[in-house]
C-alpha cells in the first residue's frame, strides 16, 4: 500500500473517535386517524485525506481519474446530509428524500451545493411506482462505512424509475432502460427485474435475474442476463457478516460507471463480490471490515476497495467515526488510499 506510513500515523490519531449508522429518527405528524407525516435525515460532516495517484473524489466510485503522480489532498464538506417527508394516508405511502451532492459549490465563497432528488415514490398495498433502489439491489447488504457507499466496485447501487410489484417473498419490476456506452436514445424495452428474498431470525438472502434489451451505436440490440446473490447473515451475538456477487450483463447496475453495458457492438460481462463483516465491541462501539472487487471481459477492469473502520455513538442521535483504506485501479497500476473522519447527527 502507498504511503501506509502516513496513513497510518493519521488514522492512529483518530481512533479515538468513532462512527455508527442510527436508525434515521423522524418527526411524526399525525393529521388524522388514517394519515400521518413523517419528517426525517440527517447532518453529516466529513474530513477527508487521500493520497495516492488517483485524484481525490468525496466518496470512491467505480472509476478515477489517473494520475501521473502522487498527490495528496484534504477536503470538509457537509453534501451528505439529507432530508425526507414520507406521507401516509391508508394503503397509499409517498415518500420523496433529497441530499446534497447535484454539484455547484465552492470554497472561495460560501461551499454552497445544489441538491440532488434520491428518491421520489408513491406506494399503494403491494405496488410502488417512482424513483427509488433497484429491485435488484439487496440494501440490508451494503457494509457500513464512513465512505459514502463503501466498495461500490462490488455492490448493485443505483436508483431507477420503475414499477414494483411485491407478492411475499417475491418481488418483479420493469424499470428504466439506459444503454451504457452504446446508444440509448434507441431503448424501447424496460429493464425487468425479478427477485426472490429469503428471510428468518438468521438474517436474509436474496437472488436476483436481470434481463435486458441494449442498443449498441451501430443501432444493433444485445439481449443482456445477469444475476445477483446478495445477504446479510448473523452470526455471534450483534455481529453480522454482508455479502453481494454478481454476474453477467449487470453493467450499470453494478460498479458504479466500472463497467459499461455496451463496449463497442457487444454487451460487457463483468463479474463483482463483496464482503463486509461488522462487530460490535460494547453497546455504543462496532468495527466494519470490507472488500470490493469488480473484473471485466472487453475493458480488462480490476479494481478493488477496501477498508476498515470504528464507529461509535456518543449519545441516542449522535455519532462520530474514523475509516482507513484503499481504491486500486490494478489494470492501470494506480492505487490513493484514504482517511476519513466523520460526525453524523440524525435528526
Amino acid at each position: 500500500m502507498k504511503n501506509a506510513n502516513k496513513l497510518l500515523l493519521v488514522s492512529m490519531l483518530g481512533l479515538g473517535m468513532g462512527f455508527s449508522t442510527i436508525a434515521n429518527a423522524a418527526y411524526e405528524i399525525q393529521i388524522s386517524d388514517d394519515q400521518k407525516i413523517k419528517f426525517g435525515g440527517y447532518i453529516k460532516i466529513d474530513g477527508r485525506y487521500v493520497d495516492g495517484d488517483i485524484a481525490y473524489r468525496d466518496f470512491w466510485i467505480g472509476s478515477g481519474t489517473v494520475l501521473a503522480e502522487d498527490v495528496s489532498q484534504f477536503k470538509m464538506f457537509a453534501n451528505e446530509s439529507r432530508i425526507n417527508t414520507t406521507y401516509s394516508n391508508g394503503d397509499v405511502t409517498a415518500f420523496v428524500e433529497m441530499d446534497f451532492f447535484g454539484g455547484g459549490g465552492n470554497e472561495i465563497i460560501s461551499n454552497s451545493s445544489h441538491p440532488r432528488l434520491r428518491h421520489a415514490f408513491i406506494k399503494y398495498k403491494d405496488v410502488l411506482i417512482g424513483q427509488t433502489w433497484t429491485t435488484f439491489m439487496n440494501t440490508s447488504a451494503l457494509a457500513e462505512t464512513a465512505d459514502f457507499a463503501g466498495p461500490m466496485v462490488g455492490e448493485a447501487f443505483v436508483r431507477n424509475n420503475q414499477v414494483r410489484y411485491t407478492n411475499g417473498n417475491w418481488q418483479f419490476a420493469i424499470e428504466n432502460p439506459e444503454s451504457y456506452g452504446g446508444d440509448p436514445t434507441q431503448d424501447v424495452m424496460p429493464d425487468v427485474v425479478a427477485k426472490y428474498n429469503f428471510k428468518g431470525d438468521w438474517g436474509n438472502v436474496s437472488v436476483a435475474g436481470l434481463f435486458r434489451q441494449l442498443h449498441t451505436p451501430m443501432d444493433n440490440s444485445e439481449t443482456a442476463f445477469g444475476i445477483s446473490v446478495a445477504g446479510k447473515i448473523v452470526t455471534t451475538g450483534k455481529d453480522d457478516f454482508r455479502f453481494q456477487i454478481h454476474t453477467g450483463n449487470v453493467g450499470r447496475y453494478v460498479g458504479v460507471t466500472a463497467a459499461q453495458d455496451i463496449v463497442g457492438e457487444e454487451a460487457e460481462e463483468s463479474t463483482s463480490y463483496m464482503v463486509a463483516y461488522r462487530h460490535f465491541w460494547n453497546e455504543d462501539t462496532r468495527s466494519s471490515v470490507f472488500y470490493g472487487n469488480i473484473t471485466t471481459d472487453k475493458t480488462d477492469v480490476d479494481r478493488t476497495h477496501w477498508g476498515v473502520n470504528v464507529f461509535k455513538n456518543y449519545t441516542s442521535n449522535l455519532a462520530i467515526g474514523v475509516e482507513v483504506g484503499s481504491f486500486e485501479m490494478a489494470e492501470q497500476n494506480a492505487e490513493s488510499t484514504y482517511v476519513q473522519f466523520s460526525a453524523k447527527y440524525n435528526l
